[in-house]
């Protein structure tokens, strides 16, 4: 497999980073996921616009601009001959001096990788969430950033599987609502969706912010609502949503079953529509 390290096609086991890069080392850094369908990238200029966002927040300075970055993007799925794949997008500070300054750190690292891609279906996977013990912070200005410190999330999904779940549910400090350890949060309540807001410690998702427009577009009912977690036990369904799998149904709670909802599937058959006409277009 091929990968792109700083504007060169590299085996992967010739794609050495320094060990003494900000990224390995303090998790200094911001990556995205995207998913990649007949070679195109999806949702490109929103990925780019949010990994411009956090590289501001982060003062890196972003070594490629967008269009020669997705072009390269679209070359790397070409030469690994994987038109169906998930781009992983990694931006790190890059090596440095040692210590938390980052004074000396002048030259970023960038990195993207191809994976396999599960099979999209017209019906929407279904996950089992366990909440998680680790709370999320309010007030903290890096959860607007796709950070590469992902600590938290990570020791929440061990957790989840650890108690046979697919994914951990995240609350914050309050004991709302936030999010999943990978994806974005909705909930069914007679015909409204629902799904956290950003000051509740959730990320700016993607597609989240797709369901949303979709839903204004559609004059389907739509809010951010802080909310508990016994709300989605009383819903009508629940969902994720995450750029590698487009829509998730979640069937089950802290082994509590959650009911179906047709909702779901219409959004994940709109949301997958709309994927393979930009493809198309862009292919």
């Amino acid at each position: 497999m091929l990968v792109f390290l700083n504007g060169r096609f590299l085996p992967e086991e010739q794609a050495v980073v320094s060990v003494f890069d900000r990224g390995f080392l303090y998790g200094d850094g911001l990556f995205e996921t995207l998913r990649v369908m007949n070679g195109v990238p999806l949702q490109w200029g929103e990925h780019w616009r949010r990994l411009g966002r956090g590289a501001d927040a982060l003062q890196i300075k972003l070594p490629f601009t967008s269009e020669s970055l997705r072009a390269q993007a679209r070359e790397l799925s070409r030469r690994n001959g994987l038109p169906e794949a998930i781009l992983r997008l990694t931006l790190s500070r890059g090596p440095g001096p040692r210590g938390y300054s980052p004074r000396g750190a002048d030259t970023p690292t960038l990195v993207m990788s191809l994976h396999s891609a599960p099979a999209l279906g017209s019906t929407a996977p279904q996950w089992k969430l366990h909440t998680a013990s680790q709370r999320v912070p309010l007030g903290d200005a890096l959860t607007t950033c796709k950070s590469a410190n992902k600590l938290l999330h990570v020791v929440a999904r061990a957790e989840a599987e650890a108690a046979g779940a697919d994914d951990a549910l995240l609350l914050n400090v309050r004991g709302e609502l936030v999010e999943t350890s990978c994806a974005s949060l909705f909930w069914i309540e007679e015909g409204t969706l629902h799904t956290p807001p950003v000051t509740a410690g959730a990320l700016a998702g993607i597609t989240r912010a797709w369901v949303l427009d979709w839903a204004e577009a559609a004059k389907c009912p739509a809010a951010e609502s802080l909310a508990a977690p016994e709300r989605l036990l009383r819903s009508g369904g629940c969902f994720l949503t995450l750029s590698s799998l487009g829509v998730v149904e979640v069937m089950q709670l802290d082994g509590q079953a959650l009911p179906s909802s047709l909702l779901t599937n219409v959004i994940r058959e709109r949301l997958l529509n709309a994927w393979q006409r930009e493809a198309k277009r862009l292919e």
